[in-house]
């Protein structure tokens, strides 16, 4: 195995994929942030102190009052301790229906994980609407081991179908923007 850089996707044969998204256009920013405010579960995926490997989890999630995800998780969790090393990390989003999954709407967030500290308001407003949409959580949302987190998006990955990839900013899923 070689140590060189592989070439360019043209270089090899291949198409470049980034001349494979499509233009940002309305539909696809409404269907992002559709998706940040309705699915309520994701994969989120960390980065493994020590190895730096990949480590993905599924965590519920709800919006902000901007759209970015929010994550309430134990400080147990290997995913947490992850974070807690190296905060940078992205999220799955998207509910498949019958038949083939990989032929509904999915967005990836990409961005940084950002601790809640408790008792701001910041916390609180996270709190008040994460059980809103998972009041079981309320069993264990006060626990001392347990916080809410926010992902401070940077980018978006939105698989709108077959063909139809885009590439998102902040903006173009939060928002306000």
């Amino acid at each position: 195995m070689s140590n060189e850089p592989s070439p360019p996707p043209a270089e090899r044969g291949g198409r470049d994929p980034s001349d494979l998204l499509q233009a940002v256009d309305d539909k696809a920013r409404a269907l992002a942030r559709r998706l940040l405010a309705e699915t309520r579960f994701g994969a989120l995926a960390v980065l493994e102190p020590g190895t730096g490997h990949p480590l993905a989890s599924r965590t519920a999630v709800a919006p902000d009052v901007d759209g970015a995800p929010l994550m309430l998780m134990s400080g147990l969790a290997a995913h947490t301790a992850a974070l807690a090393a190296d905060p940078r990390c992205s999220l799955l989003l998207g509910e498949p229906g019958s038949g083939d999954p990989l032929a509904y709407p999915r967005v990836t967030v990409v961005g940084v994980a950002r601790r809640l500290e408790r008792d701001t308001e910041a916390a609180g407003i996270a709190r008040e609407r994460y059980l809103a949409l998972h009041p079981k959580a309320a069993l264990y949302a006060d626990f001392g081991d347990f916080a809410f987190w926010r992902l401070d998006v940077l980018r978006a990955s939105l698989n709108a179908g077959f063909g139809r990839a885009y590439a998102l900013r902040p903006e173009d899923v939060l928002l306000g923007g």
